[in-house]
């Protein structure tokens, strides 16, 4: 779809081997058609988020959840851990392990515009079986565009977050990216890894391989990423992405601040 549309239309994004599409916003989902369930193999859901999902990769999963029509997985939501506790102690009460990050939610394109609403409904139904108290969710308004110039994500500003009620606290801090040729990030912890061999370290360093770098072998690290980062990434600077918060658990909802305006993208064309 052209992009002049995509910002003038109410559209629901859908992604299909990790290309985006659109679905537009009227249709309703026919439910009785669908099922909501936990997904106890980690390696289907893997599979169904590093197939469809545009950033190609799977966060640390704590709880799945899949969408199926007739038995046939049409949708993922993975509730994940984040990297440091504070990401979630900074919002909700209690430990970090009482919530958790929306790490991700992917519905393939043939489902339903209000499908999203659905079935991120169903989830939070069974987290709080669960005992999680709050969720926290980003999205990511930039786009990434590939070394080409095509655009490969155009970037999303959190349309079914917020039509799920999402208490809306701004934006994360701006940072730098570093991209590699086809539009996907290499981030700054598998950087961190590599040079300093922590554990997973040579899955990252593949990573880089596959666009074109030399097998590491026993090369100094930092000097390999020097080496190889500045012939085949690119750095761009990110604004921020943004923040949505829910109160699984009705006790806490004292604790999050009142919603922020919510960000909007589509807008109606000029007369």
């Amino acid at each position: 779809m052209h992009p002049a549309l995509q910002r003038e239309l109410p559209l629901n994004q859908r992604w299909r081997a990790r290309r985006d599409s659109y679905r537009p916003a009227g249709e309703t989902i026919r439910t009785s058609e669908y099922d909501v369930a936990a997904i106890d193999d980690d390696t289907t859901t893997k599979r169904f988020v590093v197939r469809e999902h545009y950033s190609g990769s799977y966060p640390a999963a704590r709880f799945r959840y899949g969408l199926y029509r007739h038995g046939a997985l049409v949708g993922v939501a993975v509730y994940s851990h984040p990297c440091r506790n504070e990401v979630l102690t900074s919002i909700f009460p209690g430990k970090a392990t009482d919530s958790v990050e929306l790490g991700r939610f992917v519905l393939l394109d043939e489902v339903p515009a209000n499908g999203e609403t659905f079935f991120l409904a169903r989830t939070f139904r069974f987290l709080k079986r669960e005992g999680v108290i709050g969720v926290l969710s980003f999205s990511d308004p930039m786009p990434r565009t590939n070394a080409e110039g095509i655009t490969i994500f155009p970037g999303h500003i959190g349309t079914i977050y917020q039509a799920g009620n999402a208490v809306y606290l701004g934006r994360g801090g701006a940072r730098g990216l570093r991209l590699l040729p086809d539009g996907r990030v290499l981030s700054d912890r598998a950087i961190s890894k590599i040079r300093r061999k922590e554990r997973g370290w040579r899955h990252c360093a593949a990573l880089v391989e596959a666009y074109g770098a030399e097998p590491i072998g026993d090369e100094n690290p930092v000097m390999w990423l020097r080496h190889w980062l500045g012939r085949l990434s690119r750095r761009v600077r990110h604004p921020g992405n943004h923040k949505y918060a829910w109160a699984i658990d009705a006790k806490i909802r004292d604790f999050l601040p009142p919603s922020l305006p919510y960000p909007k993208q589509f807008r109606a064309a000029a007369a």
